[in-house]
């Protein structure tokens, strides 16, 4: 008995069956959501609570075809797109979210520094280097001998902070010099 050439065997469809029915779903599920979000975007009203999809926190104050309106706070106002509300938040919600957990406001007046250079102040200078090493007699050397090595110790970095200067214009000129024979190159080229 010989087989239709032109049939097709289920078994070899069942991949793509497979393939077509989880896009179907995928596709049916991202809808859904975009429908919520429509209906999240309807519930704004001006005087409501919002959060944009930046994490910002904001009442509406105007409602466009395509954009919202927002107040920051009193006397800021800035313009979103419609689609960049990420939630539209209930009054109870959007007070304790602004105003704290327990009604009271947040300390507003608190300045962060820029740098880590205030955790440093009333001690040392920022410039000092710490010496962690371990001296004295507890290493089992006498303490005139620990004196002795403090000196020499202190000797060394002087001659030390009166090179680095030195040093460092020297590699600057160096620097200055390949930079100067990479232009004279270039240009004879």
């Amino acid at each position: 008995m010989r087989r239709n050439s032109s049939a097709v065997d289920p078994i070899a469809l069942l991949p793509f069956i497979v393939i077509i029915g989880a896009m179907f779903l995928m596709t049916r599920s991202a809808k859904k959501k975009q429908r919520q979000a429509a209906q999240m975007r309807d519930q704004m009203q001006p005087g409501t609570g919002i959060r944009t999809i930046g994490g910002m926190y904001a009442v509406v104050k105007e409602i466009r075809e395509d954009t919202v309106l927002v107040e920051i706070e009193p006397g800021t106002h800035a313009l979103f797109a419609k689609n960049a509300i990420g939630a539209v938040l209930s009054d109870e919600e959007f007070d304790r979210i602004t105003n704290g957990p327990e009604g009271g406001e947040f300390d507003v007046d608190t300045v962060v520094p820029d740098d880590a250079s205030s955790l440093t102040e009333g001690g040392e200078s920022s410039d000092a280097k710490l010496d962690l090493a371990k001296k004295g007699p507890e290493d089992g050397e006498p303490a005139e001998s620990a004196e002795g090595k403090d000196a020499d110790e202190e000797e060394a970095r002087a001659a030390e902070s009166s090179t680095e200067p030195e040093a460092e214009k020297a590699k600057a000129d160096t620097a200055e010099s390949k930079d100067r024979k990479r232009d004279e190159d270039a240009d004879s080229k």
